[in-house]
């Protein structure tokens, strides 16, 4: 599924070394702020080039030599009518300058939005980002999310979503520009009511500001993608982050535009020395994979399965890194297309890291009684996903969990059942809910078991990473 652009031609050039050089030319004439801490919520426009280019550029010049690797995308939509959040959760987007593939995993899961591709096929503010990101990024995938018809409730959920599945390689963008057809002179007084009340981190004054201002003095609205920032500012208050900068404004009439009816444009970072999902305290186990070993890893457990598939045997290899050779536990979870197809894992072992991986992948593959074998002509669609794990970790009150940081292992007699830490975010659910789960579906219990004295509950940590 190809979502190709609609904007293109119009909004920027549809000819590729022609939008290269206008969105290089933008950031020449952007600065990148020096700061120790990292950008987790970036406002920018969403106009044509032309006119909102530069101060979009202004926003993206900070992402240089960076590696997130996960944008979330949010804006409201201006063209489709509907009540919620709709996330496109399939494929990727199409640009002149390549395509950029959508976090399926993420999205088919991700709790809140609803999945409703139609109302992105002719919106123009998500689309707009993307080429300013593939210049400045390297390897990322999108979650496009666009607010419609909303509450409170629904944006504060919707905060409380994004802010659990953070990490630090993870951006949220807000597409947004300002006021709306009043004069240059109007706009400059009314985009800086809003701007500050964005700074101050507190949705109470910018809900104040937007009611005191829009529809007044010729001032159409006061942000069109105000909800989608107020979501912004839960998301960056729930992460614990305080620092918020004004990088650029300007309006149309800076850039050639009719200067008795303006549109404003800004950039507005969020940083943060934040901590997302740190390990649950009391054990003396510390993960810390590299971005290397992760990837030899996964490429392991990939041509271990295609070996195993076409041979019926698993491969013996020679791995050099220490770390691949330590006594550690792991899980290996088997997709395809976005769902489950297989996941098998073991705690305590005598073998090597990168050998367990590859009896485990395999398992996953052959051996999980939830599903039927993968056969060789799959694997092509197969994604792997390594969950590297702590020890284990008894506790005495199911209210020590820390959801989301923890897996939990639940036991009674010879009945048992365990969740991975990603479970509580790809699903949404909270503690309790959580907990149902695992005793009914998992442990085969009575739902409140883990309310029981008798069952014995165990936490554990884990690493997790993916193709």
């Amino acid at each position: 599924m190809i979502r190709n652009p609609v904007v293109a031609g119009a909004f920027y050039p549809a000819d590729k070394n022609t939008l290269i050089k206008q969105i290089n030319d933008f950031l020449d004439q952007a600065e990148k702020i020096k700061t120790d801490q990292r950008l987790a919520v970036l406002i920018v426009p969403h106009a044509g080039y032309d006119y909102s280019g530069q101060t979009a550029a202004w926003g993206f010049k900070q992402l240089e030599g960076t590696n997130y690797s996960r944008i979330f995308l949010l804006g409201c939509s201006h063209r489709a009518y509907f009540s919620g959040a709709a996330v496109y959760n399939q494929g990727a987007w199409q640009t002149p300058l390549g395509k950029v593939a959508i976090d399926e995993k993420l999205a088919h899961t991700f709790p809140i939005v609803k999945d409703n591709l139609a109302v992105h096929q002719q919106e123009h503010s998500l689309e707009v980002e993307i080429p300013f990101l593939q210049v400045v990024l390297k390897q990322f995938k999108i979650v496009p999310i666009l607010l419609g018809q909303t509450n409170h409730q629904v944006l504060e959920d919707l905060a409380k979503a994004i802010a659990s599945n953070f990490d630090k390689q993870t951006l949220l963008v807000i597409s947004s520009d300002l006021s709306h057809y009043p004069s240059a002179k109007t706009a400059q007084i009314v985009d800086k009511k809003t701007i500050k009340a964005i700074l101050s981190g507190d949705i109470n004054q910018l809900n104040q500001i937007v009611e005191e201002n829009e529809g007044k003095s010729g001032v159409a609205t006061c942000a069109c993608g105000a909800e989608a920032i107020r979501v912004g500012m839960m998301v960056a208050k729930k992460l614990g982050i305080k620092t918020i900068k004004l990088l650029n404004y300007s309006n149309s009439g800076n850039r050639g535009g009719d200067k008795n009816q303006v549109v404003g444009y800004t950039a507005i970072g969020f940083y943060g020395k934040f901590k997302v999902h740190p390990p649950a305290g009391g054990s003396k186990f510390k993960i810390e994979l590299n971005q290397n070993q992760q990837k030899e890893l996964l490429k392991i457990a990939r041509e271990t399965l295609e070996f195993y598939l076409r041979n019926k045997k698993i491969p013996k290899i020679k791995v050099e890194d220490a770390a691949l050779q330590k006594k550690l536990g792991v899980f290996v979870t088997l997709r395809k297309k976005g769902q489950l197809r297989g996941c098998i894992g073991e705690f305590e072992t005598k073998k090597p890291l990168y050998q367990l991986v590859q009896d485990k992948v395999v398992d996953a593959a052959i051996h999980d009684p939830r599903f039927p074998l993968i056969k060789l002509e799959e694997l092509k669609e197969i994604e792997i996903e390594i969950s590297v794990i702590s020890a284990l970790k008894k506790i005495d009150n199911w209210k020590q969990i820390k959801l989301g940081q923890d897996g939990v292992l639940l036991k009674k007699d010879f009945q048992g059942g365990l969740f991975l830490p990603q479970v509580a975010k790809e699903t949404g659910w909270d503690l309790e809910t959580f907990l149902a789960h695992l005793c009914l579906y998992k442990a085969r219990l009575s739902p409140d078991a883990y309310k029981n004295p008798k069952v014995e509950i165990y936490t554990f940590t884990a690493q997790v990473f993916e193709e």
